[in-house]
């Protein structure tokens, strides 16, 4: 399927992640009900989407299908070290101990080259609102 429900056909299209492996990876986590936050660095958000409460998103896998519809419920900007363990746990991924997590997210933004101790980062929490 390459499109999405008409419901849907304006919302913002994006994918997890930034490789295909890691795309499928994170969209399994969020279909099998165990990812509901996503953290991302400010700085990528102001350049491409910035979250906003009540908008709802198509999720892409990693060959840039649509797979489900989330909506945000929350957003929260602070220093990357602010992060609660909680909000870490609630991303899904790994091992879910807040270490396993900003080891991750630090390789991550290193990455991305947005990388710096106190660096802001925009902390979403979202629902599945449908599977396509």
């Amino acid at each position: 399927m390459t499109d999405v429900p008409a419901a849907y056909r304006d919302a913002p299209r994006w994918p997890f992640g930034d490789s295909p492996e890691l795309a499928d990876e994170l969209l399994a986590l969020i279909l099998a009900g165990g990812k509901r936050a996503t953290c991302s660095s400010l700085a990528a958000c102001e350049a491409d989407i910035m979250p906003t409460v009540g908008e709802v998103s198509v999720i892409l896998d990693g060959a840039g299908v649509p797979r489900c519809a989330i909506r945000t419920t929350e957003v929260e900007i602070m220093p990357f070290e602010q992060v609660s363990e909680d909000f870490a746990r609630a991303e899904g991924e790994g091992d879910l101990t807040y270490e396993w997590w900003r080891d991750a997210h630090e390789a991550y933004y290193r990455r991305e080259g947005t990388w710096a101790p106190g660096m802001k980062v925009v902390c979403e929490r979202f629902e599945l609102v449908e599977v396509f």
